[in-house]
């Protein structure tokens, strides 16, 4: 490449390291915190956004054991089941006409039901009532909620899934039955017609009452990050989650902008199907753990993401750029905001030089002062530790000293 006989190892002006930026927020401790590649967590240098309301501190506190920096901005709250009305009126409908099938769908649910039934005085009566109906439990926890209230379930999905439920009673037959079916919050699509087309009545029981957060400022800041390239991963673990998250983004006029990032660059990790089923509504791509527990969602971000992170052999070391750090051969370098935008620029087009003027549109709330290119360009050197991974080309701009074996045309147009 002709440019690289005038290219220098370093900025003729550098300016000092502030540190400013966040570059040293980034894991447990300041600095480079890990070392080498052996120590590095899985989740390190990446951001991931908790939706939820409930669980969210334990949700969190797995990624951050991992490494991870979480965003915590929960996208609904919930109404006390016992000073929800539509529940006590779809109870008293219950001891007033039996039914033939209830469905229990979760297991803090079921109990939150009972324990509500017990506040009004109805509790004995329900059981009463439950032990005498074809109870059918979704998954493993819904079962010990069952049989935590003295009750017996009579048959529970393998695979945890409705769709299994759904077709285990249209193969029995509903015509003519009543079925309760205890709602995730709102109804369950597809579920609750197939039931009627077959010619069920179906009963919603709405053991969770989901309403908008009372504070929206932190779902807005992680909408915003969402779009910002300031999120490396979202998690759900409730379908309203997910439906109110894109309802507030519409509210904002920003839904076009947040399926875009969630469709091609920021996975939305679910918990189970359920939780995907509005994201997909809108064609997002979403990541689900085999088992629908946090556990081991976590462990699915712990192998998505690093495997998502781009590699690049650079001036004789090996470069593994993840959200908001860098591991230079094996240890975590922190980057500052500003430094990741430079850098996302300039691997966009590893090899090839890349212009101030570019990389200055790059640069979040910049301006038109080239100078802080240079400034950003100088704190990002550092932040890396090598200045030789980033050749300054005179009067020209900057480029990334990707090594002449990696081939540039490999990368080209990334």
């Amino acid at each position: 490449m002709d440019e690289a006989r005038r290219e220098t190892g370093t900025d003729a002006a550098r300016g000092p390291d502030t540190g400013t930026g966040g570059a040293g927020d980034v894991g447990p401790g300041r600095g480079d915190p890990y070392g080498t590649a052996a120590e590095v967590p899985p989740l390190a240098g990446f951001t991931v956004g908790v939706t939820a309301a409930r669980r969210a501190q334990e949700l969190g506190a797995l990624l951050e054991r991992r490494g991870a920096q979480v965003v915590y901005a929960p996208a609904l709250r919930i109404v006390p089941l016992a000073d929800d009305s539509e529940l006590l009126t779809a109870t008293r409908e219950l001891l007033d006409r039996l039914p033939d099938v209830v469905i229990a769908t979760t297991g803090i649910g079921f109990r939150g039901w009972i324990e509500a039934a017990e506040g009004w005085g109805l509790g004995e009566e329900l059981l009463d009532r439950l032990a005498r109906v074809e109870l059918l439990a979704r998954g493993p926890k819904v079962r010990g909620a069952i049989r935590a209230a003295g009750l017996t379930e009579k048959w529970s999905p393998a695979s945890e899934s409705m769709a299994e439920v759904l077709d285990r009673l249209l193969a029995d037959g509903v015509r003519g039955q009543r079925i309760a079916v205890q709602l995730h919050g709102e109804p369950l699509p597809g579920f609750v017609e197939a039931l009627r087309a077959a010619g069920a009545e179906v009963v919603g029981v709405p053991v969770y009452r989901w309403l908008p957060p009372d504070d929206l400022g932190p779902l807005d800041r992680l909408l915003d990050a969402l779009t910002g390239h300031g999120l490396d991963a979202v998690t759900f673990t409730s379908a309203p989650a997910a439906s109110s998250l894109l309802r507030r983004a519409a509210e904002r006029g920003m839904r076009d902008a947040v399926v875009a990032a969630l469709a091609r660059e920021v996975p939305a990790a679910c918990v189970g199907p359920v939780t995907a089923l509005p994201l997909q509504a809108h064609d997002i791509p979403v990541l689900q753990p085999e088992r629908f527990r946090i556990g081991p969602l976590v462990q699915l971000l712990c192998r998505e993401l690093p495997g998502r992170a781009r590699r690049l052999p650079v001036a004789g070391r090996q470069l593994e750029i993840r959200g908001r750090a860098v591991l230079v051969d094996g240890a975590l370098r922190p980057v500052p905001p500003a430094g990741m935008a430079l850098l996302r620029a300039l691997i966009r087009r590893p090899g090839w030089v890349v212009s101030r003027a570019d990389l200055l549109r790059a640069l979040p709330g910049a301006g038109r002062d080239e100078h802080a290119v240079e400034t950003a360009m100088a704190r990002l050197r550092t932040a890396l530790g090598d200045p030789k991974l980033i050749h300054t080309v005179v009067k020209r701009g900057y480029r990334l000293a990707l090594d002449p074996r990696a081939g540039a045309e490999k990368y080209g147009g990334a």
